[in-house]
């Protein structure tokens, strides 16, 4: 990818046009005397959501009670601290810099890790969805279905999507000639305010990239809709009323996290432009880079009786610790 980009840059020489070696951001709000305020909120969020995430992984890696395929995917919340890594410090940068830019270079590394990260949770979330589907709709056959090697494959296969399609996202639009202007209406690197760069048509692109959108976005969307469907008959079928209560309560907490991420996500990449403006799109990025990876550790921690209660036992243990 780095040699594709490094062509474009030189054959973009031959236009007529002053070539773009790096891109300036739009301030995110027009009025200065906030920048100080939005600078320590979203730095606060992003310290929660990092310190939320690293928790989650950390009691589900320490704690034994959760060492089982139930709980294998919460260690991909590493995910969302990938996340927001990858956006959040050079938008923190921005706030108390005058000259809000990025390499050439640097904006495609930064495409590429959001895009690898965003699509491997879509990925992520739709065997989360199936993992309960199989709890619940098939509670006799669980740990022969959901097993270590059938967990580890879903991540992995999740991951070879994201790196795959990532890669060749980015030097989709990274080799496309670009030569002025260079400032981006956006907080980071994102496709379509980079395809509004292009010194070409980029219809076809367009075209492309929502074709794109649609399979890595709304396949394992649906996905996750058809397991809920099934989840959701299954426990409408249940005699006992506690036994529907527990199903709802485990299924709840990823049930809300994929509305989180994926009702941002559809509106943005898959709603056309023509309906919302470039303010609304920064509001609903931040939306999905920023507040939904800081709800999910909140969401499984709170929702969830043996989380908790691991919760619970590492802090009981620091604190013994601590006062021996």
């Amino acid at each position: 990818m780095i040699s594709a980009l490094k062509k474009n840059l030189r054959d973009t020489t031959s236009w007529n046009h002053t070539v773009v070696t790096h891109f300036q951001f739009l301030p995110f709000s027009s009025i200065p005397e906030i920048q100080g305020s939005l600078f320590c909120l979203v730095l606060l969020v992003n310290l929660s959501t990092l310190v939320g995430n690293s928790l989650i992984i950390m009691i589900t890696i320490v704690d034994a009670a959760l060492h089982s395929p139930k709980y294998f995917f919460l260690k991909n919340f590493f995910l969302e601290i990938g996340y927001t890594t990858s956006t959040i410090p050079q938008m923190l940068v921005n706030f108390l810099t005058k000259r809000k830019g990025i390499s050439f270079l640097g904006c495609a590394i930064q495409m590429y890790a959001f895009s690898l990260l965003g699509i491997t949770e879509c990925c992520v979330l739709a065997a989360m969805a199936y993992d309960r589907y199989v709890a619940v709709c098939h509670p006799l056959h669980y740990t022969t279905i959901m097993s270590w090697n059938t967990c580890f494959l879903l991540s992995a296969v999740s991951w070879l999507i994201g790196v795959l399609v990532a890669l060749g996202r980015t030097t989709f639009i990274f080799t496309l000639p670009c030569c002025g202007p260079n400032r981006i209406n956006h907080f980071f690197c994102d496709l379509s305010p980079l395809l509004k760069l292009a010194c070409v048509d980029t219809y076809k692109n367009e075209i492309t990239t929502y074709i794109i959108a649609v399979l890595f976005i709304m396949v394992p969307f649906l996905l996750i809709v058809v397991s809920y469907v099934q989840i959701l008959h299954a426990i409408f079928k249940m005699p006992s009323a506690g036994g529907k209560r527990k199903k709802f309560s485990t299924c709840s907490s990823h049930l809300v996290v994929f509305t989180l991420f994926y009702g941002s996500g559809i509106v943005t990449y898959l709603t056309p432009k023509a309906f919302y403006s470039s303010s609304s799109t920064k509001l609903l990025s931040l939306s999905y880079t920023l507040m939904s990876p800081m709800m999910n550790p909140l969401i499984y921690s709170l929702r969830n009786k043996e989380v908790k209660q691991a919760l619970k036992r590492l802090i009981a243990k620091n604190i013994s610790v601590t006062y021996l």
